[in-house]
């Protein structure tokens, strides 16, 4: 027996895939169905370390949650984390195989699809279904040759397909009529029917509408989703789009938004306190006063420090310490706030040093072999523990590291503190997703009766809430008769 294949492929970016997929995950685990989310070609520097010990975007691992599974590399074969706007690093199964630039990735498609496939063999052997997530949108012309993201992936493994797209943005039918359009015959054949996506309003106004796009098309809407607001799930790349202003905030925390942030998911958590006001500082903002800076992970540190510098950075962080502030570094932050970054290699870029802010005594060396690592510990803060992740090419070293910010239960020390106690530096992404982690860091940076907040609770009842929309909003018959399921409850595998 083989698992059945469902793959959900979008109108554009941010239509909806990943929730889409996650949702169907937690409806399938909850019939009983064993099922595997996967995404064959992901363009992303949000990442998750796997329990095999590779890494993968965060979103599948936010669908592996869903689907009650620890995270493996072959829900992500292919990760591409850019580096540049024309080039990217290529992570392979897990692990990291080369620097390329878009037309170099575009002749190495066909080694990609090769992972794509063997990841793919071995998930439906298996699980019972396996839903699969598309990249941006089939009908991107320019991308079409030696697609593994889309068409490509579905035609060389013959799945039906399901089509969402975003009715918040406008020109939904456009979108839906014109991705068919720009299909091939058989590409067309395979799209097994539509779900629009963060509706809002009263449907009826809405159904002439479905029921055009039904005649025209031939193909059936599966159902319309409504805008669920306050989801806490993580983003697949994109930053949030908006300032969130908290009337309550008592403590206002800052954030540059680097050119290349990697893991912002980190600050879900900050972003979800109800004491805490998080702003994201984009180009061209002067730095705010704030009671709290992070320095956010980057995927090109030495490339993101300049950024900084250029962009005020380093004079607002010396005031802002100057009055009492305090100052967090998060793995790429980690080497900005030490007295210099070396990449003699070229990991990065062009080969050579830069100078570091100089609050920590301590330098790093950015080297091939990446540490990717899962961990647990305590903080150097009020003992509390914490786990977390490490994603990371560079090894730092220097006096600065004998005051550790956590002690890990691998027996190593991981970070630095300053002397004077306002500068916090870790290698640990998923810093604050520790709910006493999060009040002992909170309580450092100055607030004095820290309300608890659990990060993991909030991602299990996001996702809660999304596998109920499927239930009430979809046509949970149609969607289990894709998977070769019964109607109403019990896993049923697919025919080899």
């Amino acid at each position: 027996m083989s698992a059945c294949v469902l793959m959900v492929q979008g109108c554009t970016s941010d239509a909806g895939k990943s929730a889409l997929v996650t949702a169907l995950c937690r409806w399938l685990q909850r019939r009983g169905v064993r099922v595997a989310p996967f995404k064959p070609q992901n363009m992303a520097l949000n990442s998750a370390v796997t329990a095999d010990g590779g890494e993968i975007g965060r979103a599948q691992a936010v669908q592996a949650q869903a689907a009650g599974l620890p995270l493996h590399t072959d829900f992500n074969p292919v990760l591409l984390k850019p580096n540049s706007d024309t080039g990217a690093q290529v992570i392979l199964h897990g692990r990291a195989v080369a620097n390329m630039d878009a037309r170099g990735y575009h002749d190495y498609k066909r080694v990609a699809m090769q992972a794509v496939l063997a990841s793919h063999a071995r998930l439906v052997a298996g699980y019972d279904a396996v839903i699969v997530e598309g990249a941006g949108s089939p009908a991107e012309i320019n991308l079409r040759a030696g697609d593994v993201a889309n068409m490509g992936y579905a035609e060389a493994v013959d799945c039906p397909v399901l089509l969402i797209a975003d009715i918040d943005r406008g020109g939904v039918f456009a979108h839906l009529v014109g991705t068919l359009a720009l299909l091939s015959e058989s590409e067309r054949a395979r799209v097994a029917g539509f779900v629009i996506n963060r509706f809002r309003g009263d449907i009826a106004l809405l159904q002439p509408g479905l029921d055009w796009l039904e005649r025209e098309t031939g193909k059936p809407v599966l159902g319309v989703l409504p805008y669920l607001q306050g989801l806490h799930l993580d983003a697949e790349d994109a930053l949030p789009r908006a300032r969130e202003r908290k009337a309550g905030a008592a403590l206002r925390v800052a954030v540059p938004a680097l050119p290349r942030i990697s893991n912002h998911t980190d600050f879900d958590p900050l972003r979800a306190h109800p004491q805490v006001e998080l702003h994201y500082v984009g180009p061209g903002e002067t730095p705010p006063a704030c009671d709290l800076i992070v320095l956010p992970g980057s995927k090109s540190t030495r490339a993101d420090l300049a950024w900084l510098r250029a962009n005020g950075w380093e004079q607002a962080i010396a005031r802002h310490l100057r009055y009492g502030g305090k100052l967090v570094g998060i793995c790429g932050g980690l080497q900005m706030l030490g007295r210099a970054v070396h990449d003699p290699l070229g990991i990065e870029g062009a080969p050579g040093s830069s100078a570091g802010l100089g609050w920590l005594d301590l330098e790093t060396t950015l080297e091939p072999d990446k540490q990717l690592r899962n961990v647990v510990g305590r903080l150097a803060l009020d003992d509390a523990p914490v786990r977390g992740y490490e994603i990371h090419c560079g090894l730092s070293q220097g006096p600065a590291l004998t005051r550790a910010s956590a002690h890990l239960d691998d027996g190593r020390s991981d970070g630095a503190r300053s002397e004077d106690g306002q500068v916090f530096a870790t290698y640990l992404h998923g810093l604050f997703d520790e709910p006493a982690a999060l009040t002992a860091l909170l309580r450092w940076a100055g607030l004095d009766e820290v309300e608890r907040v659990d990060m993991h609770s909030l991602r299990e009842a996001g996702i809660d809430r999304l596998a109920d929309a499927v239930e009430t909003h979809l046509d949970t018959a149609r969607l289990a008769a894709l998977l070769g399921l019964p109607a109403t409850t019990g896993a049923a595998p697919c025919a080899p």
